[in-house]
């Protein structure tokens, strides 16, 4: 029992006595029916305090059971974060162990990926190249096979002297076909070489004749036999040349004097 309906108890007690007391001088009779109804009211008195105590502990109960379970939900919450904390600090080694793999393993995708742009570049340079060089080489050889009627033309036009008007005709005909066989060559990056009176340079020129004489330094170039070419700044064709040599000195007179005794 709390200690609340005890006080209430000992307090109707206290009542009940004081109420005997000041009825000692009233008769007997209405003494015992005020005895009744104290006794009736006391009793119900008592048993609503009692309930009310009753009720009281059983809420006590429940707040000490709420309290309880708080308590155990709390303790429960504090070793849960603490199992979290500590399984968290076990994995920590692990996940930076998996970090560090990822982060290798990117580093080497990257590389692998500058490799192959780098390879790819080099590819695509080379490629180009390649291309370039086989075009430049079609263009060559197709060039080449039409220098022979370039210069058959132009040993027409040097040999052959028109006598009359129907040759002068045919000579303007063909040397009308021969202009414009150059002025497609000249639009396809094709020039000719001049190398009369410049020195002799075996990487344009070569010399098919020489001819001693005292009026050129040695290795000049005299004539052009056969016409060279370039394609762009590369050698198309080498200039078939005709080249100074110096002169040899006649034979002194006294060799002269000597042959004819000896013999």
């Amino acid at each position: 029992m709390g200690i609340t309906a005890q006080y209430s108890i000992w307090e109707e007690c206290k009542m009940i006595d004081e109420q005997q007391q000041n009825n000692t001088n009233q008769p007997l009779g209405e003494q015992t029916e005020e005895k009744q109804a104290m006794t009736s009211d006391s009793t119900a008195e008592i048993n609503a305090n009692a309930t009310q105590s009753e009720v009281t502990d059983q809420v006590s109960t429940q707040a000490n059971v709420s309290g309880d379970t708080a308590t155990q939900s709390e303790d429960s919450g504090v070793a849960a974060t603490e199992a979290a904390g500590n399984e968290s600090t076990a994995k920590e080694p692990a996940v930076n162990q998996q970090i560090e793999s990822l982060k290798a393993q990117v580093e080497e995708r990257n590389t692998q990926y500058l490799r192959i742009v780098a390879d790819f570049e080099n590819y695509r340079k080379r490629n180009q190249k390649e291309k370039e060089d086989l075009e430049q080489q079609v263009k060559r050889n197709t060039i080449t096979e039409l220098l022979p009627i370039v210069d058959n033309f132009e040993r027409a036009r040097s040999q052959i002297k028109p006598q009359n008007d129907g040759e002068m005709t045919i000579h303007k005909s063909y040397q009308g076909v021969y202009k414009l066989l150059v002025d497609s060559l000249k639009r396809l990056g094709v020039s000719p070489m001049r190398p009369e009176g410049q020195p002799f340079d075996p990487n344009l020129h070569e010399a098919v004749l020489r001819e001693p004489t005292d009026e050129y330094p040695e290795g000049t170039v005299l004539e052009e036999l056969v016409r060279g070419y370039y394609l762009g700044d590369r050698v198309l064709r080498h200039a078939m040349v005709k080249v100074a040599a110096p002169k040899e000195d006649a034979p002194s007179s006294e060799e002269n004097q000597s042959s004819p005794a000896n013999s």
